[in-house]
Order: structure tokens, then sequence, then C-alpha cells
């Protein structure tokens, strides 16, 4: 059995799967300049703004989780519905949209076959 990291929708990083080396998370908070006579601008909070992850990590298909993960993955993205985010220890992160979905195979077998794959995954809040 697999400890996932991270459930999106009904993807699983996990471990012995799609592990991930990278989470970076950025939230953007709006504000603006109010503009006063005599002195310089005030800046006015105007709410959040976009909150983004970003994964990035590394695969060893013949080892774990097969070359399918990313089709997976992709899978996910093409529903075009936003997907529940869980972490590993059960917390909810609400919903979130696969924005982009990159990889790199490299270090192949003789039929072409990528002993390992980089991807990198970009969310963003819903």
């Amino acid at each position: 059995m697999s400890e996932v990291m991270l459930q999106l929708g009904e993807f699983q990083f996990a471990i012995n799967t799609a592990a991930y080396q990278s989470f970076r998370r950025a939230t953007e908070y709006r504000w603006q300049a109010q503009q006063r006579a005599g002195c310089k601008p005030a800046q006015q909070f105007m709410g959040p703004g976009q909150d983004s992850i970003e994964l990035s990590g590394v695969m060893y298909p013949e080892f774990a989780g097969g070359l399918a993960q990313m089709n997976q993955l992709r899978a996910e993205a093409q529903k075009g519905q936003p997907l529940l985010l869980v972490d590993g220890l059960g917390f909810l992160h609400e919903e979130w949209v696969i924005k982009r979905v990159q990889e790199e195979r490299a270090v192949f077998f003789a039929d072409g076959t990528a002993r390992r794959i980089q991807f990198r995954v970009e969310l963003q809040a819903w």
C-alpha cells in the first residue's frame, strides 16, 4: 500500500508512484493605490488574489507506477472541473484546477521507453 502525499481528484501523488520533490505555493494579495492630495498615495486592500501551487518531481516508471501516470493526471485535467485537493494528513485544501502538466522523458530503453520522467504540475485555486 502506498502512502499518499497528496490527492488531486482521483489522482494520487505517492512515494512509490508519482512522488513530488518540490511543493511551491504562491498566494497573491490585491492592493490598490489611492491618490491623496499633498502626499503619497495610500494602499487599500482589495482582497485576496490568485493562489497557485506548483509540484515538481521525478518518476521512475519501471520501478513503480508505470508509464500511464502522466496520462492519468492529464485525464483529471481533461475533465474540465475543479478537483478536491487533500494532503496526506487528511487536510482539505478546497478545490483546484490543473492549469498545466509538463513532463520530460529521459534515459531510454532500446525501444524508446523512458526510464525517468521529470514532471511539473501547475494548479490554481478555483
